[in-house]
């Protein structure tokens, strides 16, 4: 999971800038999450997001509630949307969010919005 890999500091090749996230559903392919997706998710500042992928610093307090956020909401929309899409849909205004930002969402510590939304997707209503 995103969360343990961050939390727990080891030195990793530093030309990887992007994270995949646990499996996803439909695919054996992982969604990766730019190191500018997951500052914008978590309030941190790029360099910092860096250092953490970089396995140099350890996200902590609110930062690193986020990134725990931020990493069951890609595992929930991996269920219902394709891994390449997540990081698009992440990212782009969404109407049942009265047009917020699911990344924004997340960042302001509203993130259950987004599981709400995504677990309406979930259950097929006929």
């Amino acid at each position: 999971m995103l969360a343990a890999l961050l939390l727990t500091p080891r030195p990793l090749p530093r030309r990887r800038r992007t994270v995949a996230l646990d499996r996803p559903a439909r695919s054996s392919a992982r969604p990766p999450l730019g190191a500018r997706d997951i500052a914008a998710a978590t309030g941190a500042g790029l360099s910092s997001v860096e250092a953490w992928l970089a396995r140099a610093r350890a996200p902590r307090g609110a930062r690193a509630q986020r990134l725990l956020e931020l990493a069951a909401i890609v595992e929930q929309a991996a269920r219902v949307l394709q891994p390449d899409a997540i990081p698009v849909w992440l990212n782009k205004p969404v109407p049942a969010l009265e047009h917020d930002r699911p990344v924004e969402l997340i960042a302001r510590g509203e993130y259950r919005r987004v599981a709400e939304l995504l677990a309406e997707l979930e259950t097929p209503t006929f």
